[in-house]
């Protein structure tokens, strides 16, 4: 589980253990998943979107884990819904209030493999992630792994497996949002971004707080 480590006197290191999955679609609209097993706030997901004319929408399945979120990110709207994940073999279906998504994945490339073998305890670390912030703008299309979030805290993404998302089927409200597609314009709800290809990330975020 995730919980408080080291740094400042005063500051406070959240850790959240899961998976992110980003892709586009046809429509423009921008879909960003996490996906966390083990974080501080307990399993819980939550869905960010970006539509076409770049209106930011969180939606999270508590008040507590989206008043968490909000203030980390920038949104334009946040709405608290159930939002539930299964996974089943390579097959992830989401349900997030107005959002119906499902994505398929497929096998590893050669950067998915190279993470595979990262040892845990050095992707929870800080240093990590830091180590690895250029090589991720270079392999992933501009990808962050550390930089300031919102009210000033500080972040750091650990990846430890990459997966090509091969087929996605995602439905708003009951409208079609199209095939899936690159994400494209990136993201913005905060420094980083998503790869550019539609992937699932196995990863350990690290959010440092004062």
């Amino acid at each position: 589980m995730g919980g408080s480590g080291g740094g400042a006197a005063r500051a406070r290191r959240l850790r959240f253990d899961g998976w992110i999955a980003g892709t586009g679609t046809a429509s423009g609209t921008r879909l960003v998943l996490g996906h966390w097993p083990h974080s501080p706030f307990g399993a819980f997901s939550d869905v960010m979107a970006e539509d076409a004319d770049g209106h930011r929408l969180l939606l999270a399945p508590t008040r507590r884990t989206a008043d968490f979120v909000r203030a980390t990110y920038v949104f334009d709207a946040v709405r608290v819904v159930p939002v539930r994940v299964t996974v089943d073999g390579g097959v992830w279906t989401v349900a997030a209030g107005p959002l119906e998504w499902r994505f398929a994945t497929g096998r590893r490339g050669p950067l998915g493999l190279a993470l595979r073998a990262v040892p845990a305890a050095l992707a929870r670390r800080p240093a990590w992630s830091a180590l690895t912030d250029r090589p991720a703008a270079a392999l992933l299309d501009g990808v962050r792994t550390r930089g300031t979030a919102g009210g000033g805290r500080r972040e750091w993404y650990g990846a430890r497996d990459l997966r090509p998302l091969v087929a996605v089927s995602a439905a708003w409200e009951g409208g079609d949002l199209g095939a899936i597609a690159p994400v494209e314009p990136p993201v913005h709800f905060g420094f980083g971004s998503v790869p550019r290809t539609p992937s699932l990330v196995r990863v350990t975020s690290t959010v440092e707080q004062r």
